[in-house]
C-alpha cells in the first residue's frame, strides 16, 4: 500500500471524486445510512489517500486540535470493501496518526468511533472515553489516544 498525504487544493479533481465515491460507497450506502457527508469540512482537512494497485484502497481525514475536539482528531476512517480482507485498516490508522504529529505537531488525538470498531481503534492505542451515542443513528463511542 502507498499513501498520500494531501491538503484539500492539493487534491486533483480525480483524488476528490475517488475519495467521496468511496465514502459514499460504505458510509451511506453500505451502512444504509442517509446523512450528509459532503459536510464542508473537507476543505479544513488534511486527507491521507491508501493505494493498492492505483486504486483508492484507505481513506481517512484529520484536522487539527480545536476544530472537532479539544485534541486533534481523525475521522472518515474507511477502506473499501474489497480489501477489507487485506488488514489495510491498520496500515492507514498508523500513517493517520503519525500524519497529525508530522501536520499538526500533536501527539493527542480524540475520535468519534463506530461502537463495534472499539477493539480496532484499542490496538492502535486509542481508549474508550465515552458512554455510547448515536451519530446518524449509528452507535458510537468517543475515543482518545496520547
Amino acid at each position: 500500500m502507498e499513501f498520500e498525504i494531501k491538503r484539500f487544493n492539493e487534491l486533483t479533481v480525480q483524488e476528490l471524486y475517488n475519495l467521496l465515491q468511496l465514502r459514499a460507497e460504505v458510509f451511506v450506502v453500505e451502512q444504509n445510512c442517509v446523512y450528509q457527508d459532503v459536510d464542508g469540512k473537507d476543505e479544513k482537512a488534511i486527507h491521507v489517500l491508501g493505494y493498492f494497485e492505483g486504486n483508492l484502497a484507505a481513506y481517512t481525514r484529520i484536522f487539527d486540535k480545536g476544530y472537532y475536539f479539544d485534541e486533534a482528531s481523525i475521522g472518515r476512517v474507511v477502506t473499501a470493501p474489497k480489501y477489507r480482507s487485506m488488514k489495510f485498516g491498520h496500515d492507514l490508522m498508523q500513517v493517520s496518526i503519525d500524519a497529525v504529529a508530522e501536520f499538526f505537531e500533536e501527539t493527542a488525538i480524540t475520535i468519534s468511533a463506530q461502537e463495534y470498531l472499539k477493539k480496532f481503534y484499542e490496538g492502535h492505542g486509542f481508549v474508550q472515553t465515552s458512554e455510547m451515542y448515536l451519530e446518524d443513528d449509528i452507535p458510537h463511542i468517543q475515543m482518545k489516544r496520547g
